[in-house]
């Protein structure tokens, strides 16, 4: 056996053994168990929501900064919490309070090599571009994909702020060798953001569809469960870095899975493309999201 794939076999070990005794690993915020008992009651009205909701002011508007997003695609604006409920759907709303939840939970000071407004910005436009290609492909499931890339760079977060000699160390070694974030990672931590990410997704009892499209979202063709939620994330990730909106350098240089082409049903290069130029207005009309 290979010494260096013995030995990153190792480091993976460990580091997975170490995220699983950490003791202040962020846990769901109560707001999403608050906001799925009153979702899981048939007699709760878009007014019941809309007042737990309205408790929190800061959240109203963060969630009306997201719907109203160009990205997020809806035909008209929506100015009041009790609309975006009728207009978006109990469902919608929570993946939205879920993602803004998550944001919160896992707010940490900027540092050298970290800008946690980049980071989330990123999050939220990937979340928002997958909810629209989801809706603009007839995928059944837009909700799932808009959740799928809020959280697809989790696992960089999580090393960012518990492993954080582990990061500066990934970080040099991509200045000083102009290495791939990914090869970086491997290297140091002999395991990916992507792994971390799953491993997050299943330590909290989430869908294990999430854990999957995270995974593999940045190379869908792998994925052995829901290649289509995946191949969404990816291209919605990549559109990023295409028209430098909402980036993360993590993801610098990107490589498009073609894979993507069979998978989502464009039949060619030249119809993906069609496709992405789309999306090229939308990303423009797309200023960051003042949520942070």
């Amino acid at each position: 056996m290979n010494n260096n794939y013995s030995q990153n076999i190792d480091q993976k070990k460990i580091y997975l053994r170490l995220l699983s005794s950490i003791r202040n690993l962020p846990s769901i915020p109560i707001v999403i168990f608050e906001v799925s008992k009153l979702l899981n009651n048939p007699k709760t009205s878009a007014s019941d929501l809309g007042k737990m909701i309205s408790q929190d002011q800061g959240m109203v508007a963060k969630i009306l900064t997201v719907a109203n997003s160009p990205l997020y695609g809806l035909p008209r604006r929506v100015s009041t919490i009790e609309f975006a409920i009728v207009i978006l759907g109990f469902e919608h709303i929570k993946n939205i309070v879920v993602a803004l939840s998550m944001i919160e939970a896992f707010k940490k000071e900027d540092g050298k090599n970290w800008d946690s407004k980049s980071y989330w910005n990123h999050s939220i436009i990937t979340a928002s571009a997958a909810k629209r290609i989801a809706d603009d492909l007839n995928f059944p499931k837009s909700g799932e994909a808009f959740t799928a890339g809020l959280l697809h760079d989790l696992g960089i977060s999580i090393v960012q702020r518990y492993f954080n000699t582990e990061f500066k160390a990934i970080c040099d070694l991509v200045d000083k060798e102009q290495m791939r974030y990914l090869k970086a990672e491997e290297q140091i931590l002999g395991i990916t953001h992507q792994e971390i990410g799953k491993f997050l997704i299943s330590r909290w009892n989430l869908p294990e569809f999430l854990g999957d499209a995270i995974f593999n979202h940045h190379c869908p063709s792998k994925s052995e469960g829901s290649k289509v939620l995946s191949s969404i994330v990816h291209l919605a990730d990549y559109m990023t870095q295409r028209f430098g909106i909402g980036c993360f350098y993590w993801d610098e240089n990107i490589e498009l899975d073609e894979n993507i082409i069979s998978i989502l049903n464009f039949g060619s290069e030249a119809n993906l493309n069609k496709f992405i130029d789309k999306y090229e207005e939308l990303f423009k009309n797309q200023t960051e999201l003042t949520i942070f």
